[in-house]
């Protein structure tokens, strides 16, 4: 996703300042997902503004003006709203009312940014007294619905042909319970998350309802003749509920319901729904498989490791909060097609000194994608033992996936993409994936969620491949040649 200066046209160092007024208000420990985060670590605030040199000339025009307002300019929080060699270039041809004058506008406008307690809400208030509070994620019991033996229910009406019934992912049978899951011995469960909240642009929220009613998530993968549908047993466990105003309250569900599907055994698959999804998505893992055991390669083409804004999570934010809460270490975070407008120098310092391993399209344009994957595929083999796969859609380019929120030019196309996703789960022991931010009304075509649905199709592929014992890369020899010459040579 994208920068909040990318948007703003503000440094990142002034967005992040903002937010560090109430960072130390923030409470030590994190007793479940929709809480605030731990206090941001000093080493993590780059925001805080560094002390502005006046050059002597400037210095000396201000002679008249009154201490405390040549302190706030040395201060350096001018920083968040002027750039310093407009500033200087103001104060050096600015009378001296009207330097004053200027100073204190931007003290004015200083005093209205930062949270003063007394005057701003410190947090959104909930009516606890509604009947209804947890209505939206109560469980109905079993025993409300009619008497039916556990397992994965078809829902398809035909024998064969296309449709009819109800519309699933991937045309699988559907499943409601972790009973269902287990008794059903289900490999991968594939689960809606419509949150759209953590978003600018909206309609996160039929994501998962596109990739339902379009084809190309089940059937045959001609490039291993592998039809996962028949391979794996697969189901739809439905849609997450989500409160569609509170990004908060909705990632404790989340978080709980993608938990309950990895204790069955089952690989959760997440369709989203906007980025913020990755939060809640990979602390499940880690608390299924334990913190440290679980390395992200995240698909991007923004980095989200945004802090210091107001709202503690949005899709910016997922890849932070999860390095600060300890589920996943720095070292063991790989992001792949990073390119938008951020991060800036600063940024990618502090996730080199993280130790966060990323592949920009600047370096697949040097070194090309052979390469870039076969050093991403290394590393995502590296100290864990289970591989989160977080596929933010926007990592394509424009041109193959124009429904999403924050397209950015230059992206990956589908048949590099393809063969990434397939390799990366025939290669790794999958905890979990997630495809987010399809956003199919932003597309006047359904290129969106059919490219969406083949990728589903590699990914499912590739964790088929993995149970076969077929190794990464493998391609079914009687789709690679028609074998009536040896036109490329003697076979393998």
């Amino acid at each position: 996703m994208p920068s909040l200066s990318a948007v703003t046209g503000w440094s990142m160092a002034g967005i992040a300042a903002i937010g560090a007024a109430v960072a130390g208000d923030l409470p030590s420990q994190l007793p479940n997902a929709g809480t605030p985060a731990p206090q941001m670590p000093a080493e993590d605030d780059m925001g805080r503004p560094k002390p502005l040199e006046l050059p002597k000339d400037v210095e000396a025009k201000l002679a008249g003006i009154d201490k405390a307002k040549v302190d706030f300019l040395k201060s350096g929080v001018t920083g968040r709203y002027v750039e310093k060699d407009a500033l200087f270039a103001r104060i050096r041809t600015g009378k001296p009312e009207e330097i004053s004058a200027y100073i204190d506008a931007m003290q004015a406008l200083h005093a209205q940014v930062e949270f003063k307690a007394g005057r701003d809400v410190a947090a959104i208030p909930l009516d606890t007294r509604s009947p209804w509070f947890n209505a939206w994620k109560a469980r109905r019991p079993n025993s409300m619905d009619p008497k039916r033996d556990v397992g994965p229910i078809e829902l398809t009406r035909y024998v064969g042909g296309w449709g009819g019934g109800f519309a699933t992912f991937a045309g699988a049978p559907v499943a409601m319970t972790p009973e269902d899951l287990k008794a059903g011995k289900v490999d991968v469960a594939i689960v809606g998350a419509p949150l759209d909240m953590g978003s600018g642009w909206r309609n996160a929220i039929d994501g998962p309802r596109a990739m339902r009613m379009t084809g190309g998530a089940g059937g045959n993968d001609m490039y291993s003749m592998i039809n996962p549908n028949a391979a794996l047993k697969i189901v739809d466990y439905g849609d997450i509920a989500i409160d569609q105003n509170s990004t908060e309250r909705s990632v404790d569900h989340v978080r709980a319901m993608v938990a309950e599907i990895a204790r069955t055994g089952a690989i959760p698959i997440v369709i989203g729904g906007d980025h913020s999804l990755e939060y809640p998505n990979v602390a499940a893992a880690a608390d299924v498989h334990g913190k440290g055991n679980v390395g992200v390669i995240h698909f991007d083409s923004h980095y989200d490791i945004g802090r210091g804004r107001v709202h503690l999570l949005d899709h910016g934010q997922p890849v932070y909060r999860v390095i600060n809460e300890g589920h996943v270490r720095a070292s063991d975070y790989i992001q792949v097609g990073l390119r938008a407008r951020g991060p800036d120098l600063e940024t990618f310092g502090w996730m080199r000194n993280k130790g966060m391993r990323y592949h920009t399209m600047v370096e697949v344009e040097k070194w090309g994608w052979d390469k870039v994957m076969a050093r991403a595929l290394k590393e995502a083999r590296g100290s864990t033992k289970k591989l989160w796969i977080s596929f933010d859609v926007d990592v394509l380019d424009p041109a193959f996936m124009p429904g999403t929120g924050t397209p950015v030019p230059g992206g990956l196309t589908m048949r590099e993409a393809q063969p990434i996703m397939r390799n990366l789960c025939a290669e790794n022991d999958i905890a979990g994936i997630d495809i987010v931010e399809v956003a199919p009304y932003l597309d006047t075509s359904y290129k969106t969620a059919l490219n969406s649905n083949f990728l589903l199709n590699a990914c499912l592929a590739g964790i088929a491949m993995r149970k076969k014992g077929l190794k990464p890369g493998y391609l079914n020899p009687v789709s690679v040649d028609h074998g009536l010459d040896s036109y490329y040579g003697k076979k393998n």
